[in-house]
């Protein structure tokens, strides 16, 4: 039986998820993509606690766009909430697009990964 590639991301996914941990100290930066949006949020694992969260529901625009203001917007967030060092977790996705530009524009909002 074929695999689809939502099953393909999810078994990528799992093999990430077992290297990466996010603590009190750095939490991880999780990525959520859809066709139509962008999420992400700050997660603290050892206490099972989001720390910050965006997404791109509320803002105009599209794809690249979203992505950069998502980034922006967690960025600020997460140093409002007093966290600025994470983990980045890609979510099974590929670093490019998107996701690439997510990151890129958090790194520029102050967060380091």
């Amino acid at each position: 039986m074929k695999r689809t590639k939502e099953q393909s991301r999810k078994r990528i996914h799992h093999r990430i998820r077992k290297n990466i941990k996010g603590t009190a100290e750095r939490p991880r930066l999780s990525v959520y993509r859809s066709n139509k949006s962008i999420y992400c949020q700050v997660i603290d694992d050892t206490k099972g606690h989001t720390l910050a969260f965006a997404s791109s529901i509320q803002i105009k625009g599209a794809g690249m766009d979203q992505a950069v203001a998502v980034g922006k917007e967690i960025a600020e967030k997460a140093l409002a909430a007093g966290v600025k060092n994470v983990v980045f977790d890609r979510g099974g996705y590929l670093y490019h697009g998107r996701v690439k530009a997510l990151a890129d524009s958090a790194r520029e909002g102050g967060l380091q990964f």
